[in-house]
């Protein structure tokens, strides 16, 4: 598994410019938005589509059949994919918090608490993000795999503005009732938050195994 790694992070080394463009469009957003945390999502999010991009380059031409010719077992594979995932993941959520504060700083509007709090709540979106995304692109592929997960967003959104709506239908204020949370218990929200979300990682894990079991190269 290690090889599989260290192959991968050599193709994200030839992509240093897309790197430099990200970078600077979250700098540029950081520094123009109110709402510089912001940033942390859309770094992490941006980070985590780079494994979709190495599933795709092992698929060009005919790639897993050579791959699965040498001595990596299908799971070793997923099980790589997921972990530099969280990886690429993790390492794009941790430069994105140091761009935040550093930005904070020079804004003269710094809130370490606030701050601190988004990132936490980015984490278990992280590890739900991939476990819709991954499946989906070793089951359909490249092409077909965007249409789905498009579909799957488009659901989760549908889902939000549903929750939104029958708040409101019912004269709630979800904003002023987050807002109103003590820390202790927006505390406890994202630890329930982080264990349902590593529930469904491992569930994920487990579905891409089978999907990636059933094929054939």
């Amino acid at each position: 598994m290690k090889g599989l790694l260290i192959k991968d992070f050599k193709l994200l080394q030839g992509q240093k410019n897309f790197f430099i463009t990200i970078i600077a469009i979250a700098g540029i957003m950081a520094i123009f938005m109110e709402n510089a945390p912001f940033i942390i999502g859309y770094m992490t999010f941006v980070g985590s589509l780079f494994t979709l991009s190495t599933i795709s380059y092992d698929e060009f031409d005919n790639g897993n059949a050579f791959l699965f010719s040498l001595p990596i077992t299908r799971k070793d594979y997923i099980l790589e994919k997921y972990g530099f995932g969280l990886i690429v993941g993790g390492i794009s959520w941790l430069f994105a918090i140091i761009v935040t504060v550093v930005v904070e700083i020079i804004k003269d509007t710094i809130l370490i608490e606030d701050t601190i709090l988004i990132a936490l709540i980015i984490l278990p979106i992280l590890l739900i993000i991939l476990a819709v995304m991954l499946p989906f692109q070793f089951k359909f592929g490249g092409e077909k795999s965007r249409v789905a997960i498009i579909g799957a967003i488009g659901l989760i959104f549908i889902i939000v503005i549903g929750v939104i709506k029958a708040a409101e239908l019912f004269n709630v204020d979800l904003i002023t009732m987050f807002n109103n949370l003590p820390v202790m218990s927006m505390k406890m929200l994202i630890m329930a938050g982080s264990i349902i979300a590593m529930i469904i990682f491992l569930l994920s894990f487990k579905i891409s195994v089978g999907i990636m079991n059933k094929k054939e190269f």
